[in-house]
């Protein structure tokens, strides 16, 4: 029976590869790894899988997936996750770890060697998803079996190019052999999914009529788009809708640069307005403006190949941003801001164009950490002590915008971008 093994078995990718791969047909099963989520390894033991809710213009709709034959919680046990690379019916790996996970270096793009995750898993029993990865796949080269697809599955730009990028530089510094036919095809991918509450739950479990232990609210959109360079059988995705590419990229940077740019510029200046929801931030005047206006500027970067679609593509957003039902929470967009805004936002801004709801983007962000940090409270970043340091012994919202804006590739921006980046920080903290 052919397998595949995911690593990051979360809401997104039960939604999302695991919803493709139950509809591409065939007799495929998925080995799920959870990083740490415990609760969501126990409730998945069973093998009886999860009851999916999709809200749809026509309503909420359910489906039970159960694919999912086998769980593995890496935190627990490690040694099952890279012994698991070495079953003969693997054919597939694919990831999502959050754009934090793939602990890269924003100077040179390659692995971030000074990680604290990749340190530990280079001195001890791999842990992170990374070492999980490059020992599993050093373990099944070992074992003289086929070369495996890695699936990057997280939005970054060029992701399965990042990802072997990465896997080279952690296999060359553990001293480990991967099978150089080991294919790293990029991958788009887009479904709104929200984390699961009481209230998501008990709506699934209404429409079902099946009490879930691991529910899963997800919207009917959805979209993947696939590099097709793949090292052996695959599921036929296609037939589930997924579009098998020469070239991702074009794809890729309008859904980057379109619904999540928004959806970060919502989060910041949402909550710093007062609203915990992204249908309320999109029925705020204000924000709404805010959000045409920024997509008017990510339009003008976009490749030819995508423009023809991309007015119906911003439509299509307008309508997913406003459903209430779906309860995306902007507090759970906001997170890792500085890696997020990195692939989202910073590009925009560039020495010939005006781009200033590319700025205001930045701005909210910033005002958003300061709030956070001046109230004492948690600021959920990969990169939140780097940025406490940098605000504790700034000299004015000048330096803050600077030390800031550098943290996320903004470091040389346009002449005077930083006096009129300070100037709406300053604004917006009020």
């Amino acid at each position: 029976m052919p397998r595949l093994l995911h690593l990051g078995l979360g809401n997104f990718h039960r939604a999302h590869q695991a919803w493709y791969t139950a509809h591409a047909g065939g007799d495929w099963r998925i080995t799920g790894v959870a990083m740490r989520n415990a609760a969501l390894c126990e409730a998945m033991r069973d093998g009886k899988g999860y009851t999916l809710g999709i809200r749809g213009a026509d309503g909420l709709r359910t489906e039970r997936i159960g694919i999912h034959d086998r769980v593995i919680l890496a935190g627990h046990d490690p040694e099952a996750v890279i012994a698991a690379f070495a079953d003969p019916d693997l054919r597939v790996v694919t990831l999502t770890i959050t754009e934090k996970g793939y602990c890269l270096s924003p100077t040179t793009g390659g692995l971030d060697l000074s990680n604290p995750t990749v340190v530990a898993d280079l001195t001890g029993e791999p842990r992170g998803a990374l070492g999980l990865l490059a020992h599993g796949l050093a373990r099944r080269y070992g074992a003289a079996l086929p070369p495996l697809t890695v699936l990057s599955c997280d939005n970054l730009s060029g992701n399965g190019h990042r990802l072997a990028k990465a896997m080279a530089d952690f296999a060359a510094a553990a001293g480990l052999r991967i099978h150089p036919d080991t294919r790293f095809p990029n991958s788009m991918v887009d479904r709104i999914t929200p984390a699961t509450t009481d209230a998501l739950s008990a709506e699934i479990a209404a429409a079902s009529g099946h009490d879930d232990a691991a529910p899963v609210m997800t919207e009917a959109f959805t979209e993947w788009v696939i590099e097709d360079d793949f090292a052996g059988p695959r599921p036929e995705w296609e037939k589930a809708g997924a579009e098998l590419v020469p070239d991702v990229a074009p794809y890729e940077m309008r859904k980057l640069r379109l619904l999540n740019a928004a959806h970060s510029w919502l989060a910041y200046a949402g909550q710093l307005a007062g609203h915990a929801y992204v249908h309320e931030a999109m029925a705020d005047p204000a924000l709404r403006d805010g959000v045409e206006r920024l997509w008017d500027e990510a339009q003008a970067t976009l490749p030819e190949v995508v423009l023809p679609s991309t007015p119906a593509y911003r439509d299509a957003l307008v309508d997913r941003f406003a459903v209430a039902e779906m309860r995306h929470s902007l507090a759970q967009i906001a997170v890792d801001g500085s890696l997020k805004l990195r692939e989202r936002v910073a590009p925009l801004i560039r020495p010939d164009a005006q781009t200033p709801q590319a700025t205001e983007a930045v701005a909210a962000w910033i005002a958003y950490v300061l709030r956070i940090h001046a109230g004492g409270g948690e600021l959920r970043d990969a990169n939140a002590e780097r940025i406490a340091a940098a605000i504790d012994p700034a000299d004015g919202l000048g330096a803050v915008a600077i030390a800031l804006s550098g943290m996320i590739g903004l470091g040389h921006a346009p002449d005077g971008w930083h006096t009129a980046l300070a100037a709406r920080v300053s604004a917006l903290a009020g």
